[in-house]
């Protein structure tokens, strides 16, 4: 029965880092998957993970499955991370909120819903933007189309183009929109371009579809979230899709979310319903570990500011980071303005480099870029940085 199956290739992103692991150069260098790394080179755990970790084994009673839609301490956890404290949405009980495994999760029941109550709807990406996007949509049935998002001229939003091609948007299609840290170019709108982009989305008609994996990661938790709030503000319907893969670090722990935002209560807890059914059939209750070190570490004040003090060395590293990197290009007298690169924001950087760039790279030197010349910066090390700057410049000058 399987004999005539063909081999399906590689994935862009996760396939690099299995091409990279199989390399024998012990200088390769891998900055492809989105990962945080340290100045070691390694993703920890987090001191404050570690301590709710502890408090969770000594307190546990229990491994019974979780509800549908995660615990209400967790969801509590979600809501009040994604809006501040008492946002009127939720003590209007305007939002809904499922523990999903990942934002990933989150984004594939969430597009597996909206197939049900949407099925003509067009679902519009930004121009890059992250690949799996395209491949969880089109599993859910959907119709793609893209809207202008960057300049590779100037490497900055085309923020112009953006918000045209948004006005154009046929009401009842769904716009996914990255909140912060846009991946893959690290480019985001200004505080005043988000409350643009929410006009738009509330005169035309369409549905905010929020990318939210990379909170704190960009300015601090309240400032990544501008955009988020700018679509509370004037749209009354909207989704997002939340991680807590980065900024707590738990990627192998999938934990994250998908909220839903309606007109009024007894609407969104009939689209919850709805929710719960498309996630029952899918894999019926999401995973309690990563949950659980969120509620603990968010439940306690003393964790939760110890949490905060990490999250910001992971950002101050990578900012630090991309300095380092641009007086390193800098020093080797490479043509071209780098400002870009630090202006950037959370770990990815669009690069510029080209796909022959980019495969010179990991021929020659055994870098490991994603083909459209993203970089995790957060990859980057002080032990690697001399050498990749040096492979760059000489990939630009070759």
């Amino acid at each position: 029965m399987f004999e005539q199956v063909q081999a399906a290739p590689p994935d862009p992103i996760l396939g690099l880092t299995e091409a990279w692991k199989s390399d024998p150069n012990p200088k390769k260098i891998n900055l492809g998957v989105g990962v945080y790394k340290d100045d070691q080179g390694t993703t920890p755990i987090l001191p404050s993970v570690k301590q709710a970790e502890a408090n969770i084994l000594a307190n546990g009673t229990s491994k019974s499955y979780m509800p549908i839609g995660g615990s209400p301490a967790y969801r509590d956890a979600v809501q009040s991370m994604l809006l501040g404290e008492g946002h009127p949405l939720i003590a209007e009980k305007r939002i809904a909120t499922a523990h999903t495994p990942g934002g990933t999760g989150g984004l594939r029941v969430g597009a597996d819903l909206l197939k049900t109550l949407l099925p003509e709807a067009t679902v519009w990406m930004s121009s890059p933007t992250w690949a799996n996007h395209k491949g969880i949509f089109k599993a859910a049935g959907f119709a793609q189309a893209d809207y202008p998002y960057y300049d590779p001229a100037s490497k900055t939003l085309d923020f112009d183009a953006m918000i045209a091609a948004l006005d154009q948007v046929p009401a009842g299609d769904i716009v996914l929109l990255h909140v912060c840290c846009h991946n893959p170019t690290g480019v985001d709108p200004t505080p005043g371009q988000w409350e643009q982009i929410a006009a738009t989305a509330a005169a035309r008609g369409w549905l905010p579809f929020l990318d939210f994996a990379y909170q704190g990661f960009g300015v601090g938790i309240e400032e990544d979230r501008a955009g988020l709030l700018a679509i509370a503000e004037a749209c009354p319907e909207f989704v997002v899709a939340s991680s807590f893969s980065k900024n707590f670090g738990l990627y192998k722990d999938r934990t994250g979310a998908l909220s839903i935002v309606s007109g009024s209560a007894g609407t969104v807890a009939a689209v919850y319903s709805n929710l719960l059914v498309t996630i029952r059939v899918n894999y019926s209750n999401p995973p309690a570990h990563g949950g659980l070190i969120v509620e603990e570490i968010l439940g306690d004040k003393a964790l939760t500011n110890q949490w905060l003090a990490e999250l910001a060395g992971m950002r101050e590293r990578i900012a630090g980071v991309r300095k380092d990197l641009v007086k390193a290009l800098d020093d080797r007298s490479v043509p071209g303005d780098r400002a870009f690169l630090i202006q950037q924001k959370g770990m990815f950087s669009f690069s510029g480099l080209n796909p022959m760039q980019v495969d010179w790279l990991k021929k020659e030197k055994a870098i490991y870029i994603v083909g459209s010349g993203r970089i995790n910066v957060a990859g980057i090390t002080p032990d690697n940085l001399r050498a990749l700057a040096a492979a760059v410049a000489e990939s630009l000058t070759n």
